[in-house]
């Protein structure tokens, strides 16, 4: 089959799948232009480990990890299989590499079935999820990416999900689309063209080389994934971005696919 992309998801709010004025359409229409994965290995924003564990359930509930949205969102299943056997084979490859990892049963939060639920409705594609972590940095999950790497052989679609700028203190949850801090732009414009150049150095150095980096991240844990779908893309990839605008002044939303040339 088709080598598969590895893929960078800003996942938004909870709320996308039920808010009209959030550009969940557009997550259904990058699917269509994605191969088909026979599994997809999820690393979210929102389940950080001290080290890597990789969920092994068999069907994964459906976590609604946060509080005060409407009653329509905690009624959402998202009833997709689990790929215990991917995980198994995730959590070897990493241990393999020096990055000791265990397994245990562990459902999927919102930073995966949320664009999940977007772009694969019919949930009929197993997912396994990989665990971040927090206390850990850019270099140690482009490490846990690269180790990821060869699942792409096999069918397995590595996708993080977190979100290309958040700082949820310095949000404006009345802004506008059109209200967007200039700073958001200059952070995510410099991402993506150090992105575009595969200067690695300098994206795992973000936090001292990209423009207000700390204002974009006060914390990195959503930026994290991102380094993993880079360390699991090909040396040679072609960048694909899907730019869905910035939400709440600060949060921006896009997305990449780093591509096989």
């Amino acid at each position: 089959m088709t080598r598969l992309p590895a893929l960078f998801l800003s996942h938004g709010a909870p709320t996308l799948p039920i808010d009209p004025s959030m550009p969940s359409g557009e997550f259904a229409a990058l699917s269509t232009q994605l191969p088909r994965p026979n599994a997809i290995l999820m690393l979210s924003a929102h389940w950080g480990t001290a080290a890597p564990v990789a969920s092994t359930a068999q069907q994964p509930e459906t976590i609604h990890d946060f509080y005060g949205f409407p009653r329509a969102l905690y009624e959402i299943r998202y009833p997709a299989p689990g790929a215990p056997d991917v995980a198994r084979r995730a959590a070897a490859q990493l241990s393999e590499q020096g990055l000791l990892a265990t397994t245990q049963s562990h459902g999927l939060d919102h930073g995966a079935w949320v664009p999940m639920l977007l772009m694969f409705p019919a949930a009929d594609i197993p997912v396994a999820q990989l665990s971040i972590q927090p206390h850990m940095d850019a270099a140690h999950h482009f490490r846990v990416g690269r180790a990821l790497r060869a699942l792409k052989d096999d069918g397995v679609m590595v996708i993080g999900s977190g979100q290309i700028t958040h700082n949820l203190r310095s949000a404006d949850f009345s802004a506008g689309p059109n209200d967007a801090d200039p700073r958001v732009a200059e952070f995510t414009d410099w991402f993506e063209e150090r992105l575009a150049a595969r200067d690695i150095d300098a994206l795992l150095d973000y936090r001292s080389r990209a423009p207000h980096a700390v204002l974009m991240h006060p914390t990195d844990e959503h930026l994290l994934p991102v380094f993993a779908a880079l360390g699991a893309a090909d040396d040679d990839y072609t960048l694909s971005v899907q730019s869905l605008g910035t939400y709440q002044r600060t949060l921006a939303m896009t997305n990449y696919v780093f591509g096989s040339a």
